[in-house]
């Protein structure tokens, strides 16, 4: 690896630390998440896992932005770790490319390096917000997302064409659900109330295609664990607001073994 492909982590860690003074709203936004969900007993506690979210945060997306140096197609097992993994996830996600999955995930761990790793051994179609800058876009296409990534606005939702490409390309449909939904149902996340999007739900009653819903998290640099349940298998007569919570359960999970990895300063919860 090069000086910059060692260090970038690092560097991310060490600028959110000396901005992180500065961030008072967002500081206050993180400690409440944190101690209305139940994850630290008490402010200081909350105080540092808030802060090592942040830096967290700051050194993933320098660290995303060199693994296509680091990680390729020859060598990406190598990266992994399985140990707090399904063994039955791990094969759904990256052995059986013959099949369509839903791969269900929310700003925790490594997002953004995990559709570089999964599109090594599949096609991903990520649901996103598309940069505005087309110059941006053209760069990210050509030096951060190595493998087939198509990258689709979550302003344009589920298009017949990309249904197809979809099926016909056997792709992962990856969608990050722990965004803030105001027309969505009134469910829990994390033990509380959060209107919750329901795409993830209503494709897999549809198609029925398996669910894998997950984390990749941080354990070294350039070194990632996937943590998640068994595959979800749904069906039409399964009930909308149901398979939600169940998804909504699955990843609050994973964030609950990582807290210090995930996304606190984010407005997820409105409602309570």
């Amino acid at each position: 690896m090069t000086f910059i492909q060692r260090k970038a982590y690092g560097f991310g860690c060490g600028l959110a630390a000396m901005l992180w003074p500065f961030f008072v709203r967002r500081r206050r936004i993180s400690v409440e998440n944190i101690l209305k969900c139940g994850v630290a007993a008490d402010a200081a506690a909350a105080k540092r896992i808030a802060a090592r979210a942040f830096r967290h945060f700051a050194g993933h997306v320098c660290e995303a932005l060199c693994a296509p140096g680091v990680v390729g197609k020859d060598n990406y097992r190598e990266h992994l770790d399985f140990a707090d993994a399904s063994p039955a996830a791990v094969k759904t996600l990256l052995d059986s490319p013959e099949t369509p999955i839903l791969l269900v995930s929310g700003h925790h761990g490594c997002w953004e390096v995990a559709t570089n790793i999964i599109s090594l051994a599949r096609p991903m179609i990520a649901i996103a917000r598309v940069m505005d800058s087309k110059i941006l876009q053209r760069w990210m296409k050509k030096h951060h997302f190595r493998g087939p990534v198509t990258v689709i606005s979550k302003n344009d939702g589920f298009t017949r064409d990309i249904i197809a490409k979809w099926r016909e390309e056997r792709s992962a449909m990856t969608i990050l659900m722990d965004q803030y939904s105001y027309g969505g149902p009134l469910l829990t996340f994390l033990g509380r109330p959060a209107r919750t999007v329901t795409s993830a739900a209503r494709l897999a009653i549809r198609y029925g295609f398996p669910v894998v819903v997950g984390s990749f998290v941080r354990i070294a640099p350039y070194r990632y664990r996937l943590v998640g349940g068994d595959p979800l298998t749904f069906g039409r007569d399964d009930d909308r607001d149901r398979v939600t919570q169940i998804l909504n359960d699955r990843l609050s999970d994973a964030i609950r073994k990582y807290p210090e990895q995930y996304l606190w300063m984010h407005r997820r919860w409105r409602d309570d």
